[in-house]
């Protein structure tokens, strides 16, 4: 679908760069866990009382749906190789170059022209500041998808046009199993409509909240497929920007899905200097300096944002989580500390993503070789197999160029 379309939607749209001045000095900070922009994040559209007290944007709360036998065909079950296998792997690029987007994902073939006649409306999954998301099925060939419907005189008064545009192009050039894809987008007189994978079981933090925390062994699946994750979004120079558990869904298999790029950008150069995203998730660098327009960061902010997720995981609350000032100031200081009953090892992962020199974090490569992955992901996929009656579930890299 070409993203022209998009553009026709908004023809009378006056947008301005995301450097620009007036965008970089505008950032205001609201209590505990706010989103640090004037803009609204328009990928997730949903919002749930359980995710209210964290005070976040709006976003993409897919509810849980008793509809496997309808989205069981367009979800890939992934299981972690062995260490040989996953060697052979690295060997074996121009292998893997060679998978397609057919052979993840079952997906009706894109027609010339998509519009609202070709699906049916099912329930909403989510109500958010600028429309809802509704689950919904092509007509001619069944395929079950999420429907998110933006109101284009709310994205104006919103002047979040921009931000629309930039998660359009982005995720619809994304190809992977741990990432939510978005098929395809059409408009109406009123209305933009994105066409998006159907993630079962709903957004993660939801997860999160009923079990308190995570057990070891369901952290190391769910970091692992993130470093997967994230790994393909660096390779096509693509900074995230807004990891935490409400922008990842889980599909129908117990994958994760990245998802919510409204904060996302593209920057070959690895260059930015946009203070963006959630608060209690943002790398030190963002922060220093007040986020200035000589302020800039790389791609190694997703490495911060992983540890924190990951200590998320395992305690069950953000490693800095305070008043907004002092939030802030543990991020700068990289005050933490991490409870006796975190293993030596998971310890460990946490003390190398959370490091306040961005160039000394550990590399994502590192990470699906550290020994914490390994012992729950790798050499213990037996074991956790007995006594979770789950399996390791992460990706093998794709390419897609």
């Amino acid at each position: 679908m070409d993203v022209s379309n998009l553009e026709a939607a908004f023809e009378r749209i006056t947008v301005t760069d995301e450097n620009d001045a007036q965008l970089v000095t505008t950032t205001t900070y609201s209590k505990s866990k706010a989103s640090l922009s004037t803009a609204a994040s328009l990928s997730g559209l949903a919002s749930s009382n359980s995710a209210a007290n964290r005070m976040k944007l709006p976003l993409q709360k897919l509810a849980a749906a008793n509809s496997s036998k309808l989205v069981s065909s367009t979800v890939a079950k992934v299981t972690i190789p062995s260490q040989a296998a996953r060697e052979r792997s690295e060997q074996s690029t121009s292998h893997r170059r060679t998978l397609t987007e057919s052979s993840i994902y079952s997906q009706p073939s894109t027609p010339k022209q998509w519009h609202l006649g070709m699906f049916e409306i099912g329930k909403p999954l989510g109500k958010g500041k600028f429309g809802r998301v509704y689950l919904a099925k092509e007509r001619s060939t069944g395929f079950v998808c999420g429907l998110k419907v933006l109101h284009k005189s709310e994205l104006q008064q919103g002047k979040v046009e921009k931000q629309v545009r930039r998660e359009i192009e982005i995720q619809s050039n994304l190809v992977h199993p741990n990432i939510l894809r978005l098929f395809g987008h059409f408009h109406d007189a009123k209305r933009v409509f994105l066409i998006l994978e159907f993630a079962a079981q709903g957004e993660l933090y939801k997860h999160l909240r009923r079990e308190q925390r995570f057990p070891e062994w369901k952290a190391a699946q769910y970091i692992v497929q993130m470093a997967s994750a994230l790994k393909y979004l660096h390779r096509k120079h693509v900074m995230h920007r807004d990891i935490k558990p409400e922008n990842i869904l889980v599909g129908i298999h117990g994958e994760i899905k990245l998802a919510d790029f409204g904060w996302s950008c593209h920057a070959p150069n690895n260059r930015r200097n946009t203070m963006c995203g959630t608060l209690d998730y943002l790398p030190p660098e963002m922060l220093r300096g007040g986020g200035g327009k000589d302020n800039f960061y790389s791609e190694k902010v997703d490495l911060w944002s992983l540890g924190v997720l990951m200590y998320e995981f395992l305690i069950g609350e953000a490693p800095f989580e305070d008043t907004q000032p002092m939030t802030q100031r543990k991020i700068v200081r990289g005050e933490y500390s991490v409870p006796s009953f975190v293993s030596s090892e998971a310890r460990d992962l946490i003390k190398r993503l959370l490091v306040l020199d961005p160039e000394k974090r550990i590399a994502l490569e590192e990470v699906e070789r550290h020994p914490w992955i390994v012992k729950h992901c790798q050499k213990g996929e037996r074991a956790t197999n007995r006594a979770s009656g789950d399996k390791c579930r992460a990706s093998s890299d794709i390419e897609s160029y």
